[in-house]
């Protein structure tokens, strides 16, 4: 760490174009900076900087040495970030992705309580819609809402189920009969969560009872949010996990479909890639997480 210190300096003096700038930004003394660079020219043998009154500039040899340390010296942060998050479970940084809806309505309260308990842990929440590949996403964890992964390979926790249902907005029904069972409903005014031009599959139990119908494809989005507005809209029949649509429920401006059917939860997961063991500082996360969620109220515990 020493040896690498007098790089970070001399790129530091590079970037910001003076002594000054480089010993604001690195929190040192202009004495330190430059006593640093004197040492680290009397080691190469050459002159690497021309000092001015009003600017640093770069010799031939100091253009030749910064441009090999750059890339060093970034390969070397970049392995010490990875061996400190891998080893250390309190501080580092986390790479999640997260699905919009979810990501809007319940990570900014979850990522503010995580820094509060954990402020040396930094994150950087990427919300898609779009199914990942974990691996080529580049991330520590996905949050994901769905069934079980087919793939037995998959790593994944099951955190808690989400219950939904079909909601609609009362004016709805002032254009069309409002249904009385499953068989009522028409694909043209059931809206799709999906990907492409593929119809979502509804599936209601009541009792003994099972009918599966196909929603309809005039209308498909694999947002949230999108179906959302669409349902307060009065354009269309939507099926949403319960935390989406509640606030709507509460107010009266959407109502539940059929509401003596139920329809089989989903569930709350993180996917992980391949770790062979999860590291510390993933752990600390999925512990965090798991327990935020279990204190809030959003999934109905």
């Amino acid at each position: 760490m020493q040896t690498i210190k007098p790089i970070r300096v001399f790129l530091e003096v590079v970037e910001q174009g003076s002594f000054a700038g480089a010993a604001r930004s690195l929190r040192m003394t202009p004495a330190s900076i430059t006593r640093i660079i004197a040492q680290l020219e009397e080691d190469l043998g050459q002159q690497l900087l021309l000092r001015t009154t009003r600017q640093v500039s770069l010799t031939g040899a100091g253009a030749m040495v910064a441009a090999r340390y750059r890339p060093v010296l970034e390969e070397f942060d970049r392995v010490t970030e990875e061996v400190t998050r891998t080893t250390t479970p309190d501080r580092g940084r986390l790479a999640i992705n997260a699905p919009m809806s979810f990501g809007m309505r319940l990570m900014p309260g979850l990522v503010a309580s995580f820094r509060l308990a954990y402020p040396h842990i930094a994150l950087d929440i990427h919300l898609t819609d779009v199914l990942i590949d974990i691996l080529e996403a580049n991330c520590d964890l996905a949050i994901r809402i769905s069934d079980p992964p087919a793939d037995k390979s998959t790593i994944w926790r099951r955190i808690c189920q989400v219950p939904r249902q079909v909601v609609a907005s009362p004016a709805l029904f002032d254009r069309i009969p409002r249904p009385e069972a499953p068989d009522d409903l028409r694909p043209e005014h059931c809206l799709s969560y999906g990907h492409g031009a593929a119809a979502e599959t509804w599936t209601f139990t009541r009792g003994g009872q099972r009918r599966t119908l196909r929603a309809g494809t005039d209308v498909t989005s694999n947002n949230g949010e999108f179906l959302y507005e669409m349902a307060l809209s009065g354009n269309g029949m939507v099926n949403l996990p319960d935390f989406l649509v509640r606030e709507g429920l509460a107010s009266g401006a959407l109502e539940v479909v059929l509401p003596e059917w139920q329809l089989p939860p989903l569930n709350l997961m993180l996917y992980y890639p391949p770790y062979e063991k999860l590291p510390p500082l993933v752990g600390t996360f999925t512990d965090f997480f798991e327990a935020y969620i279990r204190d809030i109220d959003s999934f109905n515990f």
